[in-house]
């Protein structure tokens, strides 16, 4: 089961609309994409607890450490809100996944029809970085 969600998460960062998405932090890189939940099989929702309906979400996010070679995966405090355009604002409560050397934190949220989110992420991985990660994604419910 492990492998599949790690597979999807992988994939997930190499999908052209999600092509690029990250942000350098001092010596911290961060990955983000979300998606809609319905993007995971039933099976790997099942084994990871997470909600798969069409108006339900996922934001993935993996920090890498750029000053090491290879730059492994490193763990960080995460903590976030995602707001949508008439000001309603959501917690985010980020839980952590390990996979092998990766490391992936996962957050759920629910979703309207053509939704604006405005995600204010806020990273802190010690000395290697401390910084903001903010974007702004349109999600689309799906049935």
């Amino acid at each position: 089961m492990k492998k599949y969600l790690f597979a999807l998460l992988a994939s997930s960062l190499s999908i052209p609309s999600f092509a690029g998405q990250f942000v350098t932090i001092k010596d911290v890189e961060a990955h983000y994409s979300a998606f809609n939940s319905t993007f995971l099989t039933p099976q790997v929702a099942r084994s990871y607890q997470l909600k798969r309906s069409g108006y339900s979400a996922i934001l993935n996010l993996s920090l890498l450490d750029r000053s090491q070679l290879g730059k492994p995966a490193i763990s960080a405090i995460i903590t976030g809100t995602a707001k949508n355009l008439i000001g309603q604002t959501r917690e985010l409560n980020f839980r952590k996944v390990e996979e092998a050397d990766a490391i992936y934190y996962l957050a759920e949220f629910a979703i309207s029809e053509e939704e604006n989110i405005r995600f204010n992420i806020d990273i802190d991985a010690g000395n290697k970085g401390k910084g903001t990660l903010k974007f702004t994604q349109k999600f689309y419910v799906e049935e």
